[in-house]
């Protein structure tokens, strides 16, 4: 029996291009996971007539400069293709009859594609690994809506393992922290660590959703892990986006409160992103930064995400390695 190991991970335009973001972000805002309106006629004109006519050029400059940045095209790309190249030379040295596949759950590779993939090799079991550390509805769950609407049109359906979360894995903290700590042996210790991850709706958390909660205990799981007081971290969140309340406290605001107040250094660290990407090269180590030291603050930093370190890989192996 041959068994597939699918990560997939949220997706990347094809290009930093216009016409490739304003097709990237078509299908992603229109995803019901991602932005689920009280009122879907008005948000399907604004999104056509408004959105899709003016973020696509603004986003193509953003990815523009992140372009190439880690591996040839898209950082996200890139990095989960070695991530998968990490996974894929241990466990081939450890079983026999596995294929490995990346798919996206907006843009290309699609997780489509990848499962079509798996199926015409013969694979009759196949572990899916979304890169969500923490389990949302907007990301998560949208991975299995993309797989389940794939498998709907086979005739023979593959056993499938899902693994929903690992924000609370004990090799996924201790990766974080070493992390942490190896950024810290290099650039000193901050005044503060600042522990962002990405927003959803707060209406998405009052409806249910238990992404801030694996976010908050992330924060504390991670601070325990480097033996932090409270006053030496903070946790926030970033990405917000369209006008309806979002998860709080954000990162922008915290930065520029920061910097006001005295506080010099800054590091921050986004334990969500399982790869660097556009919120992590663009948004925090630049963007973000800049807030920071215009509102008064000397040394900023940005520690890089797991990526393809090797505890990070060896956290992944394990992880699938209890599905086989």
């Amino acid at each position: 029996m041959k068994t597939g190991i699918l990560l997939t991970n949220l997706g990347t335009p094809d290009a930093p291009t216009r016409v490739a973001l304003k097709r990237y972000l078509s299908e992603f805002l229109s995803d019901p996971r991602v932005v689920d309106p009280p009122n879907k006629l008005i948000w399907w004109l604004a999104l056509n007539v408004v959105i899709l006519n003016i973020r696509p050029k603004k986003s193509a400059k953003n990815y523009a400069k992140i372009w190439n940045k880690i591996g040839a095209g898209s950082p996200l790309l890139s990095i989960t293709k070695l991530q998968l190249q990490g996974v894929k030379k241990t466990l081939l040295e450890q079983h026999e009859n596995l294929v490995f596949e990346v798919g996206m759950r907006y843009g290309n590779p699609s997780i489509s594609s990848a499962l079509d993939k798996l199926y015409a090799q013969g694979c009759e079991k196949i572990i899916v690994l979304p890169l969500y550390p923490q389990y949302s509805n907007t990301t998560t769950l949208s991975t299995l809506d993309a797989i389940n609407q794939t498998l709907d049109s086979w005739v023979q359906k593959p056993e499938i393992a899902f693994i929903e979360y690992y924000y609370d894995n004990n090799g996924y903290l201790q990766s974080l922290a070493n992390s942490v700590l190896e950024h810290q042996t290099k650039y000193g210790k901050p005044d503060k660590l600042m522990i962002s991850f990405h927003g959803i709706p707060q209406r998405y958390v009052d409806n249910g959703d238990v992404y801030y909660d694996h976010c908050v205990s992330t924060a504390k799981l991670l601070a325990k892990k480097l033996d932090l007081d409270e006053s030496d971290y903070l946790f926030s969140f970033q990405s917000i986006f369209g006008r309806e309340p979002w998860t709080k406290p954000q990162t922008k605001e915290r930065l520029k409160a920061l910097a006001g107040d005295g506080v010099a250094h800054i590091q921050v660290i986004c334990p969500g992103f399982s790869a660097d990407c556009l919120e992590t090269l663009e948004e925090i180590e630049c963007e973000n930064r800049d807030y920071f030291i215009q509102a008064g603050g000397c040394q900023f930093s940005y520690i890089p995400a797991l990526n393809d370190r090797d505890d990070h890989i060896k956290m992944l192996i394990d992880l699938i390695s209890t599905h086989l």
